[in-house]
């Protein structure tokens, strides 16, 4: 989400100070139409997939794991709400907050000359979320999954640093070392606290609490800090003009980089489908070799496949036309 704001703050605000806010908040608006088409389309066959799966494998509960039992239970209202993007199964959670925070940007779109402003703004937006609890409505349950109103404010932190604006002096050396122990503490909490079926008992309780309730739905600050300091140590340790990002090794993940609607897409359905596969075997290690080395492999194809056919259209739309006088000439 932080590189999705950053990549909208290039593209939509370089479209702001060329044409105006009419026209890139056209620009935004058309990309998020883009989107919830790309959404809807996911939403039918990734349901035709696992639906399928659950009955041949006669496994029903796929279905309430994912959230799609409802499809049996109220097929016409769940199409409806699906539409209305208040029916989000899991794995399908991502794209419509998307959607959302795209539809927003275009509103807010000229702060992006005030760019101190709008981060104001996001901010006590996400504060106000965070201490009230606020969210969109769901179908299914209290809210969304993934909180627009929280994670707003990480898009928007990713299109005000792509825009050329006077930082705070700072302290470069003391900001990379609260940048590591941010890293540290997450390390930590994924690799040994969390996986602790005994942390309750072994700390006190407001501190269990702290520590456990580190919730993606409403973005935590913990998270947000952890997203932060990696984002700061990448841009101190990884210079803009390192060669290594143009080579062979770094091409095929900006392949997926540049194409990661068709990417994103298509790993979803392989998600499924590796679970199936790990499922169905008996070396988890091995399964898990597998799924991940073929699973890249289709990723890096897609992105490949995706770049060929733009580059094609390119080369078509590059060629010089040739008008009734030239045909004669040539005739």
């Amino acid at each position: 989400m932080l590189l999705a704001g950053y990549a909208a703050g290039i593209a939509y605000g370089r479209s702001l100070h060329r044409d105006g806010w009419l026209y890139a908040g056209a620009d935004v608006l058309r990309r998020a139409w883009t989107l919830y088409v790309v959404h809807i389309f996911l939403f039918v066959v990734f349901s035709a997939q696992v639906s399928y799966s659950a009955t041949a494998l006669d496994r029903s509960d796929y279905l309430d794991e994912i959230h799609l039992d409802v499809l049996a239970e109220a097929p016409y209202r769940a199409m409806l709400e699906a539409l209305l993007l208040n029916f989000q199964p899991a794995y399908l959670n991502i794209l419509p907050m998307y959607v959302v925070l795209l539809a927003s940007f275009a509103l807010v779109l000229p702060l992006l000359r005030r760019p101190w402003i709008l981060l104001s703004l996001s901010a006590g937006i996400y504060l106000l979320t965070r201490t009230f609890g606020w969210n969109l409505p769901s179908w299914t349950d209290g809210g969304w999954y993934f909180n627009p109103l929280a994670w707003q404010l990480l898009f928007v932190i990713g299109a005000v640093l792509s825009q050329k604006i006077p930082m705070v002096r700072m302290n470069r050396t003391w900001v990379d070392a609260g940048a590591v122990i941010v890293v540290l503490v997450g390390l930590m909490l994924v690799w040994l606290v969390w996986p602790s079926d005994d942390v309750t008992a072994r700390v006190p309780r407001v501190l269990a609490r702290a520590v456990l309730m580190v919730d993606k739905e409403g973005l935590h600050p913990m998270r947000l800090l952890s997203i932060l300091a990696l984002t700061w140590l990448v841009a101190r340790l990884i210079p803009q003009s390192a060669t290594w990002l143009r080579g062979r090794w770094a091409s095929p993940l900006v392949l997926c980089g540049q194409h990661s609607l068709p990417v994103f897409c298509t790993g979803i359905f392989l998600s499924f489908l590796g679970r199936l596969f790990m499922e169905a075997e008996d070396g988890f290690w091995a399964a898990q070799v597998v799924v991940n080395v073929l699973g890249a492999v289709a990723l890096v194809g897609v992105g490949a496949l995706s770049a060929w056919y733009r580059s094609k259209g390119r080369a078509k739309a590059d060629l010089p036309s040739i008008s009734h006088a030239d045909n004669a000439k040539v005739t």
